[in-house]
């Protein structure tokens, strides 16, 4: 059996790679580590693997079609400690207390909203409250092919969730995944087109409140 001390090891390992691959800035990288090491002493590494999971998902979804992304201008390259905290900080107290169903959607949510918007910003998207075309990276734009890959993000968090025994029925690890991802997900869509858009509140707080409606769904749901 594995040392806890030797999992901080690889999370400080994952922390430098992540900063040396430009995926997060200096202050992301190191609260990436503060939250993994609390979450391994708190929930346990199973949880933990359903971050990475989650990051591996954000950072592959980042990398497609990346150099189209930069010719029209969508390209988000380095996430900053705001990206880290936005989207983390509430799977992260779901973990530390224990709360699954809460952990589950939340990382749902997360993981759909990043493939959702880096897959299917490379299509034209149409704004979720008027259906009409808008440029590519409009806030508040959806597509089938973002929606899709939305979707199926959300399942693999959910498929993985009951391979790593944090829920052992997985009718209900896909039931919670899916749907709390899959709604959280238009949450966020919804809030960018009606209040980001307008500059009323940013993108880290629409992606903070899609995670908590996440995780309020899976504490529902379980």
């Amino acid at each position: 059996m594995i040392n806890p001390l030797e999992y901080v090891f690889l999370i400080v390992v994952m922390g430098i790679i992540t900063y040396w691959r430009k995926a997060l800035d200096l202050f992301g990288s190191i609260f990436m580590i503060i939250m993994g090491i609390v979450i391994i002493f708190t929930a346990g590494v199973h949880w933990l693997i359903l971050i990475f999971l989650f990051l591996i998902l954000g950072l592959v979804s980042t990398k497609y079609k990346h150099q189209y992304k930069k010719d029209i201008g969508v390209y988000e390259g380095t996430r900053t400690l705001k990206n880290v905290i936005s989207n983390g900080i509430v799977p992260f107290i779901m973990a530390a207390f224990g709360n699954y169903g809460g952990f589950i959607g939340s990382i749902a949510t997360a993981t759909a909203d990043t493939l959702a918007s880096e897959i299917g910003v490379t299509v034209q998207p149409r704004l979720i409250t008027t259906f009409k075309k808008v440029p590519p990276g409009t806030d508040g734009g959806i597509s089938v092919l973002g929606t899709a890959a939305g979707i199926i993000g959300a399942g693999i968090i959910g498929v993985a969730a009951y391979l790593l025994g944090i829920i052992p029925d997985p009718f209900l690890t896909l039931k919670i995944s899916i749907i709390a991802g899959t709604v959280g997900c238009f949450v966020d869509s919804i809030l960018g087109a009606v209040l980001e858009r307008r500059n009323y509140i940013s993108n880290e707080y629409v992606n903070l409140i899609a995670t908590i409606t996440g995780a309020a769904l899976g504490i529902i749901m379980v």
